[in-house]
């Protein structure tokens, strides 16, 4: 049965100093790495069939890690019409493929980019910068909102992600703010709610794809030993499926 898995990237070197990042490519702290080692440790048993990230190094570079610890090589298939021709390669058995898209990148937080967190609060006052930074409709000056961030995140999981999803698993390492969006279309959660969704650095959330729909496991889910369960897990519809056997 396949399975959808998202991650935020590991803390970023921004992360760590509490400064707004967005499109600002800033590379994974000690601790970033560290995260995505773990997550990696967690899904090794799990064989990626695809997978899908931003085209920004923080993300990358905890894809990278992720699958360091698969017995398969992880090959980028790049949206440049130049990358694409000159890296053009047909696939074995033993790679993956790894898609990157702009439309999976983080929130961009216009003139706050840089900005350390408290000082904005300062600045513009604790209310103004939790609705910028939480809200589905807030807009930071010169920056997008969560709903710009969700029309082209959603709009690109629903064309290029839901599609492999149900025949393969798939891996998708994002952004806080892109990943909330997709999350918000899988569980149908309301602009008044979805403030409260936060995301941790590097923790698989994994939704098993059954019938046509996805079906959240527990955040903390882990792959280290062969796909098991014991409990029979119910389907929104009210029907279960059955125990998996080892």
């Amino acid at each position: 049965m396949p399975y959808l898995i998202l991650v935020r990237h590991g803390e970023s070197r921004w992360n760590l100093s509490n400064r707004f990042t967005g499109w600002v490519d800033v590379p994974l702290s000690d601790k970033g790495i560290k995260e995505a080692l773990r997550a990696s440790k967690k899904l090794k048993n799990l064989r990626i069939d695809k997978a899908f990230t931003s085209e920004l190094e923080r993300a990358q570079e905890t894809l990278l890690l992720i699958l360091a610890k698969q017995d398969y090589t992880g090959i980028f298939l790049h949206e440049s019409k130049k990358r694409h021709q000159w890296g053009k390669h047909k696939l074995t058995k033993k790679e993956i493929p790894i898609f990157s898209s702009e439309k999976l990148n983080e929130r961009y937080y216009g003139k706050l980019q840089g900005m350390d967190k408290d000082k904005a609060r300062k600045k513009f006052g604790e209310e103004k910068v939790f609705k910028w930074r939480r809200s589905f409709t807030g807009k930071p000056p010169g920056g997008e909102s969560l709903k710009d961030t969700y029309k082209r995140a959603v709009t690109y999981f629903k064309k290029n992600i839901i599609p492999c999803a149900g025949k393969e698993n798939v891996l998708v390492v994002a952004h806080g703010n892109s990943l909330r969006a997709i999350i918000k279309y899988i569980e149908n959660i309301s602009d008044e709610d979805i403030p409260k969704l936060d995301l941790p650095t590097g923790v698989p959330i994994v939704y098993k794809c059954v019938r046509g729909r996805l079906i959240k496991m527990t955040y903390k889910h882990s792959f280290e030993r062969p796909i098991c369960w014991k409990n029979v897990c119910k389907m929104p519809s009210g029907k279960t499926t059955r125990k998996r056997k080892k």
